[in-house]
């Protein structure tokens, strides 16, 4: 009877220490995507043969929150009905309403609620769409405030897209950003993902890695798997060393794992009519010729991270 009694506590101690560990330390899977814009001279890497792929790539990969860029009203609304479960915050850069690309932060409605969100423009002034510095397109970030429903666990999500030539405006927007959080943030946890289109050679990288406000997940990360850069422009055969989209956290994130996801699929009927069987295996198995095509020109960065309160 002793025994049974002092195995019961031993086991309440068990739960009691178990419960404290989730409620202090809150793990996300969180991940950054550069969909790649509905562009009809893309012929078979139109987003109509990719929607499907990429929408189970992130239901595989089971992202908890993720910053997507590029993706046009009607991307984001076909991607939301093919992600069940999920909802997005943003608005599109060109009207501040729907009309051009966003930067769309899209979530776990069962598990995040999003207590406030906003929109700020990558210019002197963020308030309204116009475009920044030497950019030749305007740029937005978006951002929320989030809590974890289980934990009470609240943090910012910050989702922005540098411009593609202007290099004063990606320093000038670097700097703005970090801006931005303190202002919004203060000392609340912050998460910033994103297509800077700036690899981690650049000064406009730098400034945001080199601030104490922000880290870079890559060196941070306990784990680092898949390729070395993230662009692929839609071929997969291609290589590169320069990581342009990144995930960001500020201090008190632990990282357990940064991943390059390189996903790939194949279009339906594309099989050609030679079979390629010439290998030492069964003879039930029948190998075609075939190509590899990737969801997006972009390979999506994922990130486990942990925080400890």
């Amino acid at each position: 009877m002793k025994q049974k009694v002092q195995r019961n506590y031993y086991l309440a101690i068990l739960w009691v220490l178990c419960s404290f560990c989730t409620v202090y330390a809150q793990s996300l899977n969180v991940a950054s995507y550069n969909l790649r814009y509905d562009n009809p001279s893309d012929s078979l890497d139109n987003w109509k043969f990719r929607k499907e792929t990429v929408a189970k790539l992130i239901r595989f990969h089971d992202f908890d929150i993720f910053g997507s860029q590029e993706g046009l009203q009607h991307q984001l609304n076909q991607l939301k009905t093919e992600l069940p479960g999920y909802d997005f915050i943003g608005v599109g850069r060109d009207d501040g309403k729907q009309k051009g690309e966003h930067s769309a932060i899209f979530y776990k409605t069962a598990s995040l609620s999003v207590l406030e969100q906003g929109d700020f423009w990558l210019s002197p002034d963020p308030a309204y769409p116009n475009k920044g510095w030497d950019a030749v397109l305007p740029r937005i970030c978006s951002w929320g405030r989030f809590r974890v429903k289980d934990t009470g666990f609240e943090f910012y999500f910050f989702n922005v897209h540098f411009d593609h030539v202007g290099t004063v405006a990606r320093k000038e927007s670097a700097r703005l950003i970090l801006k931005k959080i303190k202002e919004l943030a203060g000392e609340i946890p912050v998460v910033l993902t994103g297509d800077f289109n700036v690899d981690q050679n650049s000064p406009s990288y730098k400034i945001l890695n080199a601030s104490e406000q922000l880290t870079d997940t890559y060196d941070l990360a306990l784990l680092k798997y898949g390729a070395e850069g993230t662009y692929n422009g839609f071929d997969p055969n291609s290589t590169t060393t320069s990581r342009i989209d990144h995930v960001f956290v500020s201090p008190g994130f632990k990282v357990k794992k940064h991943g390059v996801l390189t996903d790939s699929y194949k279009i339906r009927g594309e099989s050609l009519e030679q079979l390629v069987n010439s290998g030492n295996y069964p003879k039930e198995i029948k190998l075609y010729g075939n190509k590899i095509r990737l969801p997006s020109d972009h390979y999506p960065v994922m990130v486990v991270v942990t925080y400890n309160k």
